[in-house]
C-alpha cells in the first residue's frame, strides 16, 4: 500500500521573471492536458493564438493584483485571476483558476489556491459575491468550490460541445458571508 503524498504548501504570490518560461512552455502548448478541462469548448488554434500574446504582453508588464501565480515550494504550478463584473463597484467579482501541470491535479492544490483566492479577494476589493464559471464535465473543479462553500447557481442545459458532446454550462456563487473560516482547507 503506498502513502498519500505529502501535504504542500501553497501560496498565492506576483509573478516573477522566472516564471515566464514556465507559462510560456504551458500557455502556448495546444496539446497541454489542462485545455481539455479548462474551456475545451474554444477552438484550440485561437486560444493557442491569444495566449501565445498573452505570455507576450507579460513580459513587457508589471505583475497585477487581480492575476497570481499558484507556487507550491517556490515552483509556478498555475494562476489564479478575477475581473470585476459591471458595473463597477457592485461587489461581483469573477474568479478563475488554473493548475497546469496535471502532476499536481489531485492533490488538493486547487482547492488550497482557490481558498487563498477567495480570502484575498474578500479582503482586497469590495466583493459581496464571487462566482466562477465551468462546464458540467468538469467534476473536480465544481467538488473543490462546493467543498469551500460555493453553491450552484445556474446551470445552463447542454451549453457547451465538448468532443462532439453536450455539457452543461455551470456558474458557482459565494456570498462574503458565507465565508467560513472551518471551509478554509
Amino acid at each position: 500500500m503506498t502513502s498519500p503524498p505529502p501535504v504542500q504548501t501553497v501560496s498565492l504570490r506576483g509573478r516573477r521573471p522566472r516564471d515566464l518560461p514556465v507559462l510560456q512552455r504551458w500557455l502556448a502548448d495546444p496539446r497541454a492536458e489542462w485545455r481539455n478541462w479548462d474551456a475545451p469548448y474554444f477552438h484550440a488554434a485561437s486560444t493557442t493564438a491569444t495566449l501565445q500574446a498573452y505570455v507576450e504582453r507579460l513580459e513587457r508588464t508589471p505583475t497585477r493584483s487581480d492575476e497570481r501565480v499558484i507556487d507550491v515550494g517556490g515552483e509556478c504550478v498555475g494562476m489564479v485571476n478575477r475581473s470585476q463584473e459591471e458595473p463597477a463597484g457592485g461587489g461581483w467579482w469573477d474568479l478563475g483558476i488554473l493548475i497546469y501541470d496535471p502532476a499536481h491535479w489531485g492533490h488538493g492544490i486547487g482547492t488550497r489556491a482557490l481558498a487563498l483566492w477567495v480570502t484575498s479577494t474578500f479582503d482586497e476589493t469590495d466583493a459581496h459575491v464571487l462566482t466562477f464559471t465551468t462546464w458540467g464535465g468538469n467534476e473536480r473543479m465544481i467538488h473543490a468550490a462546493q467543498k469551500l462553500g460555493f453553491r450552484e447557481a445556474a446551470r445552463i442545459r447542454e451549453a457547451r460541445l465538448v468532443a462532439g458532446q453536450r455539457h452543461d454550462s455551470v456558474r458557482l456563487d459565494l456570498l462574503r458571508r458565507e465565508w467560513e473560516p472551518d471551509r478554509r482547507p
